[in-house]
Formats: C-alpha cells, structure tokens, sequence
C-alpha cells in the first residue's frame, strides 16, 4: 500500500550505483522502475545518454582508502537526496549507494541495497554496513545471504 504523501503522484526512485559492475548490473533493474518518477545517480557522467531523459545526478567515487574523497562523496550524496526527496532508494553499491541509503532513511524513505554478484564468498563492506539500515540487503547468492543476515531473491545477472 502506497503511503498517503505518495498516493497521487508516481514514487520518486533514486538508483544508486558506482560505475563498473555495479552500473551495470543497476541497469538490469530498470524495468522495475517502470511508472516510477527515476533518478539515477552514478559517478560517470557518461551515464547521462543512457538513461535519458531521466535525471542523472553524479556523485565523486571514493572507497575506505580515500577518505577525503569519501567525505566530498557524502556531502555530494546528501544534496543529490536532499534535492530528490526520494520515496524509494535502490542501490547495488558500493559506497555512494550505502550513503543513499543510509541518508534516505533519516527521511523516511524505503531502501533495498542489493550487493553484487561477484561478491559470492561474502557480502561487500557496504552490503554489511547497510543491514543496519537498510529495509532490505539482498545477496545474489543463497549461502552468503543465509551466513551474514540478508536475504535471496534471486540474481540480477
């Protein structure tokens, strides 16, 4: 059921996704965003043709090793959802996607963060952090979501 300040107007979608495998495995999902107001947001502004006419929002890449960049990265990430104002935030990683969805749930919006399917012995560092917080961590492989507390639905792959 559809919360009341979303009822008449389509959901707004923020898709979280590095570049890479990330991105790539992000696109995959673009038919469940159908009739949903999307916004991605990436770090490749080469992106952009890709998912016109949606909006695209970038955001600097940064890892644990570069942790000015990170900090510049959570900053960036904060006014992407500030402006947003997203109903839903999806992610499959990797830091950026992890403060999507750690900065939407201080508004309230509903968050899935779907870690990559290479990551088959365990989940990634952001997947771990966002079982805290996110609604939903899902892993793409049955032992690794059982083992470390998220859930399989399947592979986007």
């Amino acid at each position: 059921m559809l919360s009341a300040k979303i009822r008449n107007r389509s959901p707004r979608v923020l898709a979280v996704a590095s570049g890479g495998g990330h991105w790539a495995q992000l696109m995959r999902l673009r038919a469940a965003f159908e009739g949903a107001d999307v916004h991605f947001a990436t770090v490749d502004p080469s992106a952009a043709e890709v998912v016109a006419p949606a909006p695209l929002h970038l955001y600097p890449d940064a890892n644990a090793r570069t942790p000015l960049r990170l900090l510049l990265s959570a900053a960036t990430m904060l006014g992407i959802v500030l402006r947003v104002r997203p109903d839903v935030v999806v992610s499959t990683g990797a830091a950026g996607g992890y403060m999507a969805i750690r900065i939407a749930r201080l508004l309230g919006a509903r968050t899935i963060f779907i870690d990559s399917i290479a990551n088959a012995r365990q989940l990634s560092v952001s997947a771990r952090l966002s079982l805290g917080v996110a609604d939903r961590v899902l892993s793409q492989w049955p032992d690794v979501a059982a083992a470390q507390g998220a859930e399989f639905r399947g592979s986007v792959l």
